[in-house]
């Protein structure tokens, strides 16, 4: 079997090297080699987005990246995030505390997507504040292609919603 080596920030902090198998998914490598179980394996085909890790640019930017479809080796040098990365010193993140308040989970299987997608959204409508008037479509655009089985869109998005109406730097 051949294998590649793996260096990568996962949540702040520098991992590998590591001799993994070549093709060896990053949802395997989050639970195998470093123990985050937080990232959930859904559909296996990339649709139901339970299994996204965020990707950090250098430019400050961020992705969503489907772990369940995409090898470990695609990471190489990166900065990821996981649902394990958020909160701090116990205290859950801004997204974390509102879909806590929101009860916007029912089985909690697809939570850390959404915490993810959330993160997301709402660091680029940190950088590029949204309308009052466009704010559900702007939730509507950025948590499209999460899927939740138990059908708790409304509490997240409203959570969502509840963030950034809430914080006047959000919208304009």
């Amino acid at each position: 079997m051949k294998t590649i080596t793996l260096r990568t920030t996962v949540n702040g902090t520098p991992v590998g090297p590591h001799e993994i198998p070549d093709g060896l998914s990053m949802n395997d490598y989050l639970r195998e080699y470093l123990g985050l179980t937080g990232t959930k394996f859904g559909c296996g085909v990339g649709e139901c987005q339970a299994c996204v890790v965020i990707l950090d640019s250098p430019d400050g930017t961020s992705e969503l990246v489907r772990t369940c479809i995409t090898e470990a080796s695609f990471f190489e040098g990166g900065r990821v995030r996981t649902v394990e990365g958020h909160a701090k010193d116990g205290i859950p993140s801004k997204v974390q505390a509102a879909y806590l308040d929101h009860f916007a989970f029912q089985c909690g299987y697809c939570t850390s997507g959404f915490v993810n997608a959330g993160h997301v959204l709402l660091e680029d409508i940190a950088r590029n504040p949204v309308a009052k008037e466009q704010v559900e479509e702007r939730i509507l655009q950025g948590m499209d292609g999460q899927i939740c089985r138990c059908t708790g869109y409304v509490r997240y998005y409203a959570a969502l919603r509840d963030i950034i109406l809430g914080d006047p730097a959000l919208t304009r």
